[in-house]
């Protein structure tokens, strides 16, 4: 069991963080925390001589920020980290900048009581760091702000919409594929599992860089081609039609798979609604949100795609939803954006892999 159990090394500036959540982890049989380190430099040593299996990183620590350090850590020694921050708006900026790095997922520092505060955050702690012990994680690498965009010729109607859905690696998956649409693009509609103040600023940084306009989805909001539309953290997102127009309809429901925002949510809008003018896709993420809805896209007609295992952070939502018979066709995240336009363009339901 021992030699089994995930090797935990936590890097905080703050005692009483390090100390609670070496207790936190190790309260867990799975998981052993073997180093506890105050700051980069102490980190550098331990992982050397220690050689966990998950870094949990802060961000604000003394001699070189959080940032600096995962960058080193992933350009030479790339392996799963956890990122811990607080969840303001600067927060949040940083945070998706860790995920574009390759920080595998992060975590929200509470803001006020911070012992209460962490201990509610346990389960989703314990969760988010055993994740990380399987996540696919690859060395970083700086990539082009500009991106040529993939052709798209043959435009069939403005009633043509793509869904996308993604959790855990989503982040830099979107970014693959979302940045290399063309101004002339059908309309998108994405779910990725995000806080509420996360999904602001992942809109805006995508925005910054795509020819389409991309935005947090408002509540009756006109669904236009050339618009990318991401569901609002900690509120569900569906199509839905106000005459004869697409609109996104933003509501509060309890969560749905312990999501809120869901895929399945998402996707089954599309099913009702769009039917045979949709695409799904589904992307990097862990556990089965998405999966039932893709598959209800699949049988009201839309096309739908899947993320291949190589190229997953972690291979779970894509996999649940090929084992249904969910995904028509399954491609490497680098041809996914190719594969959106061939499925607009033509029909062929034939399951493949590429």
């Amino acid at each position: 069991m021992h030699s089994k159990q995930i090797k935990v090394l936590i890097v905080d500036d703050s005692a009483l963080i390090r100390q609670m959540l070496t207790s936190m982890l190790e309260s867990n049989p799975d998981i052993r925390v073997v180093g506890a380190a105050p700051d980069p430099f102490s980190a550098r040593e331990m992982i050397k001589r220690l050689n966990p299996d998950v870094l949990t990183l802060d961000i604000e620590m003394p001699k070189m920020d959080g940032i600096a350090f995962l960058q080193k850590i992933m350009t030479l020694r790339p392996m799963p980290v956890v990122m811990i921050s607080s969840l303001t708006q600067e927060g949040a900026d940083v945070a998706l900048q860790a995920l574009e790095i390759g920080a595998v997922d992060y975590i929200g520092k509470p803001t006020s009581d911070l012992k209460v505060g962490l201990e509610q955050k346990a389960a989703e702690i314990i969760t988010k760091v055993k994740i990380a012990a399987i996540a696919n994680v690859k060395a970083f690498k700086v990539t082009p702000t500009a991106k040529t965009p993939v052709s798209f010729g043959n435009y069939r109607s403005t009633e043509q919409v793509i869904m996308i859905g993604s959790s855990t690696g989503g982040v830099e998956a979107l970014r693959e594929v979302i940045t290399v649409l063309p101004p002339n693009s059908p309309a998108v509609m994405i779910t990725q599992h995000m806080p509420a103040n996360f999904t602001t600023s992942f809109a805006n940084r995508m925005n910054s860089l795509s020819k389409v306009t991309v935005s947090e989805a408002k509540a009756n909001q006109r669904v236009l081609p050339g618009h990318v539309y991401v569901a609002p953290g900690g509120r569900h997102m569906e199509l839905a039609r106000s005459g004869a127009n697409y609109i996104c309809h933003i509501h509060d429901k309890p969560p749905i798979n312990g999501h809120c925002p869901s895929v399945d949510v998402l996707f089954n809008s599309a099913a009702k609604v769009a039917r045979s003018n949709a695409v799904g896709v589904i992307l990097t993420g862990m556990g089965r949100d998405g999966a039932q809805g893709l598959l209800a896209m699949r049988e009201a007609g839309a096309h739908t795609i899947g993320q291949d295992e190589s190229s997953c952070v972690v291979y779970g939502m894509p996999k649940v939803a090929f084992e249904l018979g969910a995904v028509e066709r399954q491609y490497p995240l680098l041809k996914i954006a190719g594969g959106i336009f061939n499925s607009l363009a033509k029909h062929d339901t034939k399951a493949i892999r590429i």
